[in-house]
């Protein structure tokens, strides 16, 4: 699945692994039941609801998607915590190349595991890769019953009041 990526984002959104259905259909976030797209609407990053096939409408307002590892799986629980930590070494990679003001990366747990740190919570981290600041925010998956909507809104509101202050 390509990175939808360029030089100094101002986040650069981070998911786990693509979905079996985003890899076929050529789209980030595609899956049906996948509250991504929504969310950044609700928390006003995007304008307007867009549809995984618009993706490359995040670029010029600053955002960007990558993921922790790139092999595709029906879930995401089907990947090992060594696929989560190599990717998170490639990952760091990327980042020191493009420079994002902030990475998000989406999923706690994955997170947890990647980086090695197993009480992160969602929100600003206290590490850094060079000059870009870590949040955490929640999985958006559907499957991922622990926050509905408006608790993803809010979370990713939060993101986008901290890129709008600075």
């Amino acid at each position: 699945m390509p990175d939808l990526i360029a030089p100094r984002l101002r986040v650069l959104f981070c998911g786990i692994n693509p979905s079996l259905y985003s890899v076929v259909v050529g789209f980030h976030f595609a899956r049906p039941g996948n509250r991504f797209w929504p969310t950044l609407h609700a928390a006003r990053i995007t304008p307007r609801l867009l549809q995984p096939s618009e993706q490359e409408q995040l670029l010029p307002l600053g955002y960007g998607i990558t993921n922790v590892v790139d092999r595709a799986t029906a879930t995401a629980d089907m990947l090992d915590d060594a696929e989560l930590t190599e990717g998170a070494k490639s990952l760091e990679a990327k980042v020191r190349r493009y420079r994002p003001r902030i990475l998000a990366m989406l999923g706690v747990s994955a997170y947890r595991t990647a980086f090695g740190r197993p009480r992160a919570q969602p929100g600003l981290q206290t590490e850094a890769i060079g000059t870009t600041r870590l949040w955490v925010l929640p999985n958006p998956s559907g499957l991922n019953a622990h926050y509905q909507l408006a608790d993803l809104a809010r979370l990713f509101g939060e993101l986008r009041h901290a890129v709008e202050v600075g």
